[in-house]
């Protein structure tokens, strides 16, 4: 074990891979025909610990635990989409919010991700950075105090709320994510830093050390992606749909692309960080094998945490 890898031990974190090696959840075209059971076996096989719940997964909670269990995993998250920003949507968010709050408890579950979807740019076939929203003060207000009272709902029911700062919405950049910490409770609204997102967004690899420097005290989740500058710059420059950038190949997994993560992963050793850290690549399973990238992320974590 490195010195590193003493402070994020074992016994404090978690290591999980999401299902979007294997398929994407935003964009069913984009899939190799991998089931279920093949994806979960793989995450296990490659040394994982867990795995995000997807839209192949078995919907009945016994199957699925069952499943998991066979494996040795467990569910790392579960996916919320919140539209506070948009009309009559307050109330259906919460619903849909408890809704998941139950399932993922039933499973074992300690952590759920948020991320605000309001007039998303992310899943239309449009240029990305130019037709994300900008949230106006009133919407502002309405996000925060809607995540303020889902964040109470999960810390009654003993659960972590984390939100996710994504591609396409009005929480992309470092200011806005700065913007939403200031305004919500720390005890209540936690952050998931995403590598891969805030380096997209921004075109600088650095950015997710940055980010994690100024929020170290607030990350309750990590989901560790890279990019491929090439692609990410692309996108930006020919006003691309994010579908067209993972097509392409804007993401990729910790080892590889642009993104140095041992930094990050210092920052969150300094700052006590206890919870998942969760490898991701959205990338097209027919071009880029889910096992073998499964496989080259968990080794380069080992390499640094040494277990």
């Amino acid at each position: 074990m490195t010195e590193l890898g003493d402070r994020l031990s074992p016994d404090k974190v978690m290591l999980g891979v999401c299902c979007t090696l294997w398929w994407n959840d935003d964009f069913p075209t984009i899939d190799a025909g991998i089931p279920f059971g093949q994806a979960v076996s793989e995450a296990a096989l490659a040394g994982f610990q867990g795995t995000s719940i997807g839209h192949k997964f078995p919907t009945d909670n016994t199957v699925l635990k069952a499943a998991l269990d066979l494996r040795g995993l467990r569910v790392s998250e579960p996916w919320t989409s919140t539209y506070f920003t948009i009309n009559d949507m307050r109330q259906k968010t919460i619903d849909a919010f408890e809704d998941t709050l139950t399932r993922i408890k039933a499973l074992g579950g300690t952590e759920v991700v948020v991320a605000e979807f309001g007039g998303s740019s992310h899943l239309q076939p449009v240029d990305l950075f130019a037709n994300r929203p900008v949230f106006t003060d009133a919407q502002w207000d309405d996000l925060t105090s809607g995540l303020q009272e889902l964040g109470k709902i999960a810390n009654s029911a003993g659960m972590r709320l984390s939100y996710h700062h994504h591609m396409g919405t009005g929480v992309m950049y470092p200011d806005e994510v700065d913007r939403l910490m200031a305004s919500t409770d720390p005890t209540l609204v936690h952050l998931l830093l995403d590598t891969g997102h805030i380096a997209f967004a921004t075109g600088d690899p650095l950015a997710p050390l940055e980010v994690a420097k100024a929020h170290a005290d607030r990350i309750g989740h990590v989901h560790m992606k890279s990019i491929r500058p090439e692609f990410t710059d692309r996108v930006r420059a020919d006003g691309l749909s994010f579908q067209d950038g993972i097509e392409l190949g804007v993401f990729t997994v910790p080892g590889d692309g642009a993104i140095k993560f041992k930094p990050v992963l210092e920052v969150l050793a300094d700052a006590g960080y206890e919870g998942w850290l969760v490898v991701e690549a959205e990338q097209d399973p027919r071009t880029a094998d889910p096992l073998q990238y499964a496989k080259s992320a968990r080794a380069h974590l080992t390499e640094l945490l040494g277990w």
